[in-house]
């Protein structure tokens, strides 16, 4: 299974920023224990801080990979843009986000891509995006996702 790794804006500083939310693994670091992990799987990472490059890599996505791990960051608030990107790929995104966007700020709590994606990861740091991972492999050979909430 071949999955792509997407990450938003800011993400490119986990593991230097705000340790006590985000821990001080870096990102890459950890990404690589994942394909060390899952070594009969292609895990392929991306990072932007820019939206519309966000928006190009979903869609590329639609031909290019099985399935997406999409941590959309603070965009999840406020893209509908974003949101609409994985409404219109056929390619199942899971969103995973390190800290628990619910129990933080109010203007926190909702979000844009979690309403378009299968499923949603919150709230259990870097290993979030391994539980996404393994939710597209489990569920891959079916094409059905339980509990998809797009």
């Amino acid at each position: 299974m071949k999955i792509l790794i997407l990450n938003g804006p800011n993400l490119n500083l986990i593991g230097r920023r705000e340790p006590e939310i985000y821990g001080t693994e870096s990102l890459i670091d950890f990404v690589d224990k994942m394909k060390n992990k899952f070594p009969e799987h292609q895990l392929d990472y991306f990072q932007s801080n820019h939206e519309g490059i966000l928006i190009d890599k979903l869609h590329e996505a639609w031909d290019n990979y099985d399935g997406v791990v999409f941590n959309p960051g603070a965009y999840c608030h406020t893209s509908i843009a974003l949101a609409d990107a994985i409404r219109s790929i056929e390619t199942p995104v899971v969103e995973v986000h390190i800290s628990d966007i619910y129990s933080r700020e109010e203007y926190r709590h909702h979000s844009y891509t979690a309403e378009a994606s299968v499923k949603s990861v919150v709230g259990k740091g870097l290993k979030g995006y391994e539980e996404a991972v393994m939710y597209l492999i489990e569920n891959y050979k079916s094409g059905v996702y339980p509990g998809a909430i797009g």
